[in-house]
């Protein structure tokens, strides 16, 4: 009798194979990846119109073969703004969502680690910053840099034309790095104010693992803490991070949504999901187009990242059973 052995699996692979199981999921990474690509490529392709140009004879126009989305009070292609717009919600989103990961990882993975007195202070410090009024703090850190960001804004857009160009060119290069440089202020106020249940996460995480074998095992060998920190004790934590991280995607592209609508956010003519939801509530009773469309591709994308982000909760979950 020959025995039959089964070679294992790590906790990773059988995470990828219970996502691949969640359909929810993964209809909802085919649905994003598919919005994003639309999002950063067709901006650079000939089929956009440019976002920001005017027809006052095509104002309020229903959707048709020259315009498949309609047009707006000012006769602006819908159908360019939207991906336009896609492209700096979603930017907005992902780079927030870094800023806030790298803070929060680093300053709940060192609380933990260390521990005692250390880690009782971090925490009071993290307490005292759940207290401050967050939207107000984001509110007055974009206006306070406004004219600072006016600047960067010109800067980078001399860095990328030539002495020579053409004012069409120049306006290409404007409308694509302006909404981007001018919402910094904003994505770094949210995003240095948004790590805080990111680091008890990681704290609670740290604390658990620290105590494992492993963890003796590398301090015996004489390993610098820095390096059992970052190289044995974070990678064990990976799934909490990578799940509260998708999470943390939509809950900040609703808050940019929310400031925008609130005109505290992209400065006109540029666009965003919020700017452009914020013009067709204005304008749904006369021309329903302009909030429907951009609605529908924010409400999608939201959609999608929320059944990532449960999939891969599901998907983590230690007590899932194997197949």
């Amino acid at each position: 009798m020959s025995l039959v052995i089964q070679k294992g699996t790590s906790l990773r692979a059988d995470a990828m194979q219970r996502l691949k199981k969640n359909r929810a999921a993964v209809l909802g990474l085919y649905c994003l990846g598919l919005i994003v690509l639309c999002c950063l490529v067709l901006p650079f392709t000939p089929i956009l119109k440019d976002p920001n140009a005017q027809s006052l004879v095509d104002q309020n126009l229903a959707p048709s073969t020259h315009y498949w989305f309609g047009t707006d009070n000012l006769g602006r292609d819908i159908f360019s703004r939207v991906f336009y717009g896609g492209r700096i919600s979603i930017a907005v989103a992902v780079l927030t969502t870094l800023v806030a990961a790298t803070i929060g990882v680093t300053y709940g993975a060192i609380s933990g680690y260390v521990g005692n007195k250390v880690d009782a202070v971090m925490m009071r410090m993290v307490d005292v910053l759940y207290g401050m009024p967050f939207l107000i703090v984001v509110i007055l850190f974009g206006r306070v840099l406004e004219k600072q960001t006016a600047k960067w804004s010109q800067s980078v857009v001399d860095l990328f034309t030539a002495a020579d160009a053409t004012p069409a060119k120049i306006n290409d290069v404007r409308t694509a790095v302006e909404p981007l440089v001018t919402m910094a202020p904003l994505f770094i106020a949210i995003g240095a104010l948004s790590w805080l249940t990111i680091s008890r996460i990681v704290r609670a995480q740290v604390l658990s693992v620290k105590k494992l074998e492993f963890v003796e095992a590398a301090r015996s060998l004489g390993l610098s803490h820095t390096k059992i920190l970052f190289r044995h004790i974070l990678p064990n934590c990976v799934g909490p991070i990578i799940i509260y991280t998708t999470l943390t995607i939509p809950g900040i592209m609703l808050f940019e949504a929310v400031l925008s609508f609130l005109g505290l956010g992209l400065k006109p003519p540029n666009s965003s999901w919020g700017v452009l939801i914020q013009g067709g509530a204005d304008l749904m009773l006369t021309n329903p187009w302009s909030l429907v469309f951009p609605s529908v591709f924010f409400s999608l994308t939201l959609l999608s990242l929320n059944f990532i982000g449960d999939g891969l909760r599901d998907a983590f979950d230690p007590k899932s059973s194997k197949d």
